[in-house]
């Protein structure tokens, strides 16, 4: 049995299925470059036959991603596989077509609407037609967790020899518990005559909270590949989260004596870049990548840190990529110190780039006494539109007081055009979000308006996370200022430029919401 486990990162495609989480493609490529840094061994880049946009992502991850292999899923159908095999082409030998089909009775009966014999059937042709595509395939048994054990044996004994060499055994719907999956998974290595040419995976989704335990289990049990995601993103409750399976095998190597080749202290700027990009905000206490999960508030706790840090801490906040130190650059800083601190980060940023990006560290600086980390990874999150800006601020003023009504007034440049509207709102950020969102159409419906401080002091730069809905299409947008309602006002601003038909009002009156 291997000493290495695969990780297999599916961010891109899982993760970015859960509600709200859409990225373009640029975002798409700051997370791979991300995750190749991270030293992930499989890229999940997304679900080429889904959209145009799907397609593109996947095959410019494979074109400019060098080192992991990049996979593109497919269902066990031929237009499906042709796609995929396309959008991953340009990866060459790290190219994988990961095809999938569901196996479980209620799904082939309700929702195949196809036997058994015909499952196994389309399940070899799909496995021969993507081996003839990519140098390697992956298949997946959709719904394992409830499969019959008999019948999930002869599928993958079929698989194999037509040419699967990844076996992913999903937990589709959170449904095993962890004694339950490892046996699985046991009896399939033990039973299964081939199951020797083939590296057995798992997929485990979080519906009861047991994504890592099932993982665990499986590992125990002869699994050599967990399919995760960063910050356990996924469908519904989500899925095993990386982080967590990395920090187990890395924490009790003594249980085991696993190797994961992930560079453990590029994951907690992993783990912020894709919240900043998703929208999604990580719990304070969740493990590893939490805000609290390397602080200590009670005496004895304090006490004993103070004594010896390993009395409550079972490993560094530093082997994660928590950083204890202050960050020392200043407004008298030049780009060169600027690009080193985040190349310190996990961050590359090529001339233009850092161009743009060091202004506005500069504009952040002379407004703030201190700069941490935290201020420079949310620079970013400014940056990911920089050149699809089609809706700028330009200037924003907003008033209110106890026995005043809020109001608002912005001008905005829209394709090139100066724009301007004032409003009255329940607030200065409602007033500001009246007047922007008269000046524009489809302006999208507000889903979530989330504000997190990003360091302490009140001086703190607030960062703002907005998801608007126009029609079937969900987006979001973040903003990071020293002022909140202008960090709102930037927040919106970044979800509306997402919306692909959003343009200037015809008519530019100014407004007065109520």
């Amino acid at each position: 049995m291997s000493d290495r486990l695969y990780i297999f990162d599916t961010t891109l495609r899982d993760g970015e299925q859960s509600p709200g989480c859409s990225m373009n493609i640029d975002e798409k490529m700051r997370v791979a470059h991300a995750l190749s840094a991270l030293g992930v061994d499989v890229i999940e880049a997304g679900f080429p036959i889904a959209s145009p946009g799907d397609f593109e992502a996947v095959h410019r991850i494979a074109s400019e991603i060098h080192g992991p292999k990049i996979a593109g899923l497919a269902r066990a159908a031929e237009r499906d596989i042709a796609r995929a095999g396309e959008a991953v082409k340009p990866a060459g030998d790290n190219g994988r077509i990961h095809t999938f089909i569901a196996t479980s009775p209620i799904h082939m009966e309700a929702k195949l609407r196809m036997t058994p014999d015909q499952v196994v059937e389309r399940a070899v042709v799909a496995v021969k037609q993507a081996r003839s595509l990519a140098p390697e395939v992956e298949f997946s048994a959709e719904d394992a967790g409830r499969s019959e054990i008999d019948f999930l044996c002869r599928i993958v004994e079929s698989v194999i020899t037509a040419g699967a060499r990844v076996i992913n055994i999903p937990d589709t719907v959170g449904y095993m518990t962890p004694d339950e999956f490892g046996w699985r998974i046991r009896s399939l290595i033990e039973r299964v005559p081939n199951s020797d040419q083939a590296i057995f995976s798992v997929h485990c989704h979080n519906d009861l909270g047991l994504a890592v335990a099932n993982s665990l289990a499986a590992i125990e049990n002869g699994a050599r590949q967990v399919e995760c995601t960063i910050n356990g993103l996924g469908e519904r409750a989500g899925n095993a989260s990386l982080e967590e399976i990395v920090m187990i095998m890395k924490t009790r190597s003594d249980r085991y004596d696993i190797n994961t080749g992930i560079d453990t202290t590029k994951i907690v700027p992993t783990s912020k870049l894709v919240s900043q990009i998703t929208g999604m905000p990580i719990q304070p206490n969740k493990a590893i990548v939490g805000a609290n999960a390397f602080a200590h508030e009670s005496g004895i706790h304090q006490d004993g840190v103070l004594k010896h840090k390993k009395t409550y801490e079972i490993m560094t906040p530093e082997s994660v990529g928590w950083s204890t130190n202050r960050m020392v650059l200043g407004k008298h800083s030049g780009r060169a110190a600027l690009k080193s601190r985040y190349v310190e980060l996990g961050v590359e940023l090529d001339d233009e780039r850092l161009i743009v990006v060091f202004e506005r560290f500069k504009k952040l600086a002379d407004k703030k006494k201190d700069i941490f980390d935290e201020d420079l990874m949310s620079i970013l999150s400014d940056d990911s539109g920089i050149d699809h800006e089609r809706v700028k601020l330009l200037n924003l003023h907003a008033a209110s007081g106890t026995n005043d009504t809020p109001v608002a007034a912005v001008e905005l440049e829209i394709e090139g055009q100066r724009h301007k509207a004032t409003a009255e709102g329940d607030g200065p950020v409602d007033a500001a979000f009246k007047a922007i969102k008269s000046l524009v159409e489809p302006n999208g419906k507000l889903l979530l308006y989330a504000v997190n401080a990003i360091t302490a002091g009140t001086d703190a730069q607030g960062e703002v996370t907005v998801r608007l809905q126009d029609g079937d299409r969900i987006v979001n947008g973040q903003g990071s200022d020293t002022d909140i309602v202008v960090a709102s006002a930037k927040a919106l601003i970044a979800a509306l430029n997402k919306l692909p038909n959003m343009h200037a009002r015809e008519v530019h009156a100014q407004y007065s919401g109520v």
